[in-house]
């Protein structure tokens, strides 16, 4: 079943055969969610999660932990394709917001776009390091939503991280931290 999210992006042979390969990982495989489309350029990426004997918990409806599991990476991911090299990124914390029970197929929609990003950049640019918050929405075919997820980012430069990861080995403190 094809995602609900119309686009104007395209997949690459590159972004395709990371989907496949993402959809054959077993950590990401148990949660049930099968990844639909990842954009050439990282900047978007859609996740299906139907209601299935993997994903349905004691009550018939999809299990929480399906929502929140098979939201896990992406913004991570993404972050770390269009940024680049000289970033580096971490999944820092996450909370689930249950709207209604899932009884049907369920999608997410990840979308980075060039304001925020350039923000990021800007942000790094001038502390070294920041958080990034994003809100994702697990919603039906209808734009019902189920659950929403508020996923928080840390993004730094690589050199301020690796100074930062020396200085606490070494017992001191960065200036600022």
């Amino acid at each position: 079943m094809p995602s609900p999210f119309s686009t104007s992006r395209r997949e690459s042979r590159r972004t395709r055969i990371f989907r496949l390969g993402m959809n054959l990982y077993p950590m990401f495989f148990g949660t049930g969610g099968k990844v639909t489309f990842i954009a050439a350029d990282w900047q978007e990426v859609h996740v299906r999660l139907g209601l299935s004997l993997w994903t349905r918990n004691y009550v018939k409806t999809i299990f929480g932990g399906s929502l929140f599991a098979a939201s896990d990476p992406f913004y991570m991911l993404m972050l770390l394709h269009v940024l680049g090299k000289s970033f580096v990124v971490w999944d820092k914390s996450a909370v689930i917001r249950f709207r209604r029970p899932g009884t049907q197929t369920l999608y997410a929609r990840f979308v980075l776009d060039e304001n925020l990003v350039a923000d990021i950049r800007r942000r790094v640019a001038e502390g070294g390091e920041t958080d990034q918050t994003f809100v994702i929405q697990w919603v039906d075919r209808e734009g019902h939503v189920y659950a929403e997820i508020e996923r928080n980012c840390y993004v730094a430069g690589k050199a301020f991280y690796q100074e930062k990861r020396a200085l606490r080995k070494s017992g001191k403190r960065a200036a600022g931290a």
